[in-house]
């Protein structure tokens, strides 16, 4: 075994191996020589290098997403670290746990006009749960900050960030480590239950009951909390597609539903109370409805946050959801009403409205969404990039076979497909990338690695711009929109295929779609992308004319 001379090194290595932190994300440098040869040399770390940081970090997070368990980002000094943000604010509000150890100049040398020697302690300020600034020595105040970060990691879920100053000589190495650390049992917290029964009574009485679910995991929910929420004539549940939790009782379009709503309508299904669990939701208009006409009632069930996001927020359950319905549904009865009646009779009708529409239009990027989503194969991992990929997601089934996930967190079209690898490699399951052209084009070092799984399929929609800006108000078609706006290009990813070493498909109509997803799952030794072109001036006029439709 080869463990990295330098004191503080050993400290941070051995911790994370004592914790369990065996995950470890690795960005080529010189400062952080000390972590990259101690990590990198004992087998019982799965180290991965990744060049680039920006990917790395998101890399890192769908590691981290997939294992539930914190991942550690290795880089050196300098802008280095500044590349990790935006994943670690994807990781904050998504609370994903990351451990970034960013190697740093010993404080002498910081601000002195030498290279790579900015301010590092405390960067991430706004976005962080923790920051652990260890000081150049080996001592058991660093052990104690050490250990601290990574149970506020693990147990708060979301990213601390430990900066560690090395000296040189950063290469010398010894066969056995010379400091012993003093690695620390951090219980995690106990959370509290409390004021359900009053809360019962509150819900007994409503004769109508919202459950809106954002970003969940897989899994999470059992089968009795979905019999009795499905089977409740007074609850109406709205799921996404990031949701992971399927009935046919709910309304798993929400923007389906109610777009085509009056004001009378949205008075109508104004909830008395709206119990919410999950992470971000999507749908923009939901969160408009609900924000003008807001339920008496507003409680959300969290073991760590509950955002206003609704500014109507009255109560936090900080336990998870089926610790809350665990205690809670001993204490409800089942109303009397008509609300999800209503609602299952609404949908039925706007389910006709949708196949009719969808029969009829031509190809376009609501087609292709149609044409796809039914494609995915059961067991597999569905990875949707943000902007315009994740809302045209939103209007259409997805087997309950496939499982979801989306950054939610801050919706950045940065990092999906970084994420979306890193994913692949630690689920072990065939995944599925569904990208925009701009997503896919920005994020295009996520392929610059050796992990991505030959089992790894991108769907790349490509409508040559950022088509979203055309669904938004205040779209004119001129030359500034074209440029500054919709980033209008003509780009494919043809040569970043044969770089990578994909094999590339492309499909330009109905015919070359059918005939490109013709054993596009299958395993034929490499990764695969499917590149489909769609008319940029069309999509936008096909989606608004989808909403007026469906009345």
């Amino acid at each position: 075994m080869i463990y990295p001379k330098i004191p503080l090194a050993q400290s941070i290595i051995q911790i994370c191996l004592a914790k369990g932190v065996t995950d470890i994300v690795i960005s080529p440098g010189s400062r952080n020589a000390p972590l990259t040869i101690g990590f990198a040399s004992n087998p019982e770390f799965n180290c991965y290098s990744i060049a680039d940081e920006r990917s790395a970090a998101f890399f890192g997070l769908g590691l981290a997403q997939q294992l539930k368990k914190p991942v550690a980002l290795v880089c050196t000094s300098g802008s280095a670290l500044l590349n990790y943000y935006p994943a670690v604010s994807e990781a904050f509000y998504s609370q994903i746990p990351l451990i970034v150890i960013s190697a740093d100049r010993p404080k002498s040398k910081i601000d002195i006009g030498d290279g790579q020697t900015i301010r590092q302690e405390n960067v991430y300020a706004n976005h962080i749960l923790l920051s652990a600034n260890l000081e150049e020595d080996a001592s058991p105040e660093n052990d104690a900050l050490i250990n601290k970060a990574i149970a506020v990691a693990r147990y708060d879920k979301g990213p601390v960030h430990i900066n560690a100053p090395f000296e040189e000589p950063l290469y010398e190495t010894t066969n056995m480590p010379t400091v012993q650390v003093d690695v620390q049992l951090i219980s995690p917290p106990v959370y509290q239950l409390d004021e359900v029964p009053e809360n019962a009574a509150i819900w007994n009485t409503a004769a109508k009951k919202l459950v809106l679910v954002g970003v969940n995991e897989p899994g999470t929910i059992d089968a009795e909390i979905i019999n009795y929420l499905a089977t409740d004539p007074t609850v109406v549940v709205m799921t996404e597609t990031t949701s992971n939790l399927h009935h046919d009782s709910f309304l798993n379009s929400i923007d389906t539903i109610i777009t085509p709503f009056t004001a009378d309508d949205f008075e109508a299904w104004k909830p008395d109370v709206l119990l919410t669990f999950g992470g971000m939701v999507v749908s923009k208009r939901v969160k408009a409805w609900l924000r003008k006409y807001k339920p008496q009632h507003h409680w959300h069930v969290d073991p760590l946050r509950a955002y206003d996001t609704y500014s109507a927020l009255t109560k936090h359950f900080t336990v998870t959801p089926s610790e809350f319905f665990g205690a809670f549904l001993p204490l409800v009865t089942p109303g009397t009403g008509t609300y999800k009646e209503t609602a299952l009779s609404l949908k039925a009708y706007r389910k006709v409205k949708h196949d009719i529409y969808q029969e009829k239009i031509p190809f376009s990027d609501h087609k292709v969404f149609g044409s796809l989503l039914p494609t995915l194969p059961v067991g597999s991992q569905l990875q949707i990039s943000n902007s315009s990929a994740i809302r045209y997601a939103q209007l259409f089934d997805i087997h309950a076979g496939v499982e979801v996930f989306c950054n939610r967190g801050t919706s950045g079209i940065d990092g999906s497909s970084s994420t979306a690898v890193g994913a692949a490699v630690a689920s072990g399951k065939q995944t599925v990338l569904l990208t925009g052209d701009i997503s896919f084009l920005y994020d295009s070092n996520a392929f610059w690695n050796s992990y991505v799984p030959e089992s790894f399929r991108v769907i790349l929609i490509n409508n040559a711009g950022g088509g979203i800006f055309r669904i938004l108000p205040g779209h004119t078609e001129n030359a500034v929109f074209n440029t500054f706006f919709e980033t209008t290009h003509h780009h494919t990813a043809e040569h970043l295929a044969r770089m990578f070493g994909f094999d590339y498909i492309t499909a330009t109509d109905e015919a070359s779609l059918n005939t490109g997803l013709n054993g596009f799952y299958d395993l034929t030794g490499k990764p695969k992308i499917l590149e489909i072109f769609t008319p940029m001036r069309e999509n936008d006029h096909i989606l608004l004319q989808y909403f007026k439709e469906l009345v």
